[in-house]
């Protein structure tokens, strides 16, 4: 362990122990702890004083040590179906990067737009949105980024190159319930909640329509100060090989098969399949013999950290229902429920998107999310599932800072891309993310959000 790893260490455990103190007046000593353990958890997983996956296999101690939760009761929230769904995405992205199917999509979109800086840059951010909406925009970062860090030797085009992959990737991410962490934690707390989750076509038909609203603005704002001036257009195949195609198919009959499954009350019920079954076993399939192109030791690249950290997020959920901490920070915010559901879904809206520039917007939905609901029961004019849905959106919708994504951590980790870089565009589109969240959700999304 080095210097830096421990000094983290400290940093994270004196910011708990300040925390507790802070809040101790206001919240019984439960409430505190638990509170506290969570500031100790996001500052671990902000400077890396740890692996990503031990901090988040830490509950398992921590609550029961300290009253919080048993053990029984955090361990189950590491083994939801949830997580299934998003092991079977990561088996996918596996394949699909062990074929070079990524390139070849990647390349492909690359010689349909204009070749100029800003035509390149929403190709880039289009090619991440697709690719994100069936895997996770982390895994399409990490496979894209290359890409853009090749497409200019000047650094100012690099860097906003990156930033399209970045973006785009997180754009893209809300656009199904497998594309970002924030996603899957609200389907595994509507699960708790016994709430009605929306289906995979159902949740793409309200999110689409705002990423492709976000998709057009993006490029405009990053090629602020740039002539539109013709680029060589990058080298490399438009032409899928045999394996390739043989992915597509696979890939197309799962798109396919999630379609006919998606129930349109009252008009089709559907075909009753479970879509995480569907998702981890398009997974499986990739390990067939004639059919599939992975072995076991491909498996070692599953990113198993990240499933514990949706463990993690959904143990915080639990933890607090289950304590009646999300009851009582919601009663310290009724004083917003006499607002008119306009103001009310904006001042949502901006609580959630300004603070998870902050932290991990993984830990921040699993914080917000038992709050958010709770609020809803004392709300009369909003409907608590428009509200959920309006902060998990919000909480992926964070462009300033790296610490706030993956896809700005990976885009910042690339060296093309500095802090100040991020945050002299990035404001502009936290600002267009949060007017466009509170308008799809006034008026589109609450005809079908009850």
């Amino acid at each position: 362990m080095n210097q830096s790893s421990v000094k983290g260490i400290f940093i994270a455990l004196f910011a708990s122990i300040l925390v507790f103190f802070l809040v101790l007046p206001f919240f019984s000593a439960q409430h505190a702890l638990l509170i506290g353990v969570i500031a100790l958890l996001v500052v671990l997983w902000t400077n890396e004083g740890l692996p990503l996956g031990v901090v988040s296999l830490l509950p398992i101690l921590l609550f029961p040590m300290l009253g919080i939760l048993s053990v029984n009761a955090t361990v189950a929230n590491y083994s939801k179906s949830t997580i299934f769904l998003f092991l079977g995405g990561f088996m996918l992205a596996i394949a699909t990067e062990k074929i070079g199917l990524h390139t070849v999509i990647a390349n492909k979109l690359l010689s349909l737009f204009p070749n100029t800086p800003r035509g390149i840059m929403f190709s880039l951010g289009l090619t991440a949105a697709v690719i994100s909406g069936l895997v996770a925009n982390t895994t399409t970062t990490l496979l894209l980024v290359p890409i853009a860090l090749f497409l200019s030797e000047k650094r100012d085009l690099k860097m906003r190159f990156v930033l399209s992959v970045a973006y785009g990737a997180t754009i893209g991410g809300i656009m199904t319930p497998i594309g970002t962490p924030p996603n899957a934690i609200l389907m595994g707390f509507l699960e708790d909640q016994n709430l009605e989750a929306l289906p995979f076509v159902g949740w793409m038909g309200l999110t689409i329509p705002l990423a492709i609203a976000m998709l057009l603005i993006m490029p405009y704002i990053l090629s602020f100060g740039l002539k539109n001036i013709p680029l060589q257009q990058p080298s490399g195949t438009t032409t899928l090989n045999g394996e390739q195609k043989r992915l597509v198919y696979i890939l197309v009959a799962m798109i396919f098969l999630l379609l006919i499954n998606s129930p349109i009350k009252p008009y089709y019920t559907g075909l009753g399949l479970n879509e995480k079954a569907i998702l981890l076993g398009a997974g499986l399939l990739m390990f067939f013999p004639k059919i599939g192109f992975l072995e076991w030791t491909d498996a070692r690249k599953i990113p198993y950290e990240i499933m514990f950290l949706f463990g993690a997020g959904f143990s915080i959920a639990k933890a607090f229902s289950a304590t009646g901490l999300a009851k009582t920070v919601a009663s310290l915010l009724l004083g917003v429920t006499s607002f008119g559901p306009v103001l009310l879904l904006f001042i949502v809206a901006l609580l959630i998107a300004s603070t998870t520039e902050l932290t991990s917007n993984t830990a921040l939905t699993s914080i917000a999310l038992p709050i958010i609901f709770a609020l809803g029961q004392q709300v009369s004019s909003v409907s608590t599932n428009l509200m959920l849905m309006v902060a998990t959106v919000c909480a992926s919708y964070a462009f300033m800072l790296p610490i706030a994504t993956p896809p700005n951590a990976i885009a910042a980790g690339s060296g093309a891309v500095r802090t100040k870089d991020m945050i002299k565009f990035g404001v502009y589109l936290n600002i267009v993310g949060i007017v466009l969240i509170v308008i799809f959700a006034n008026v589109f999304w609450v005809y079908f959000l009850k």
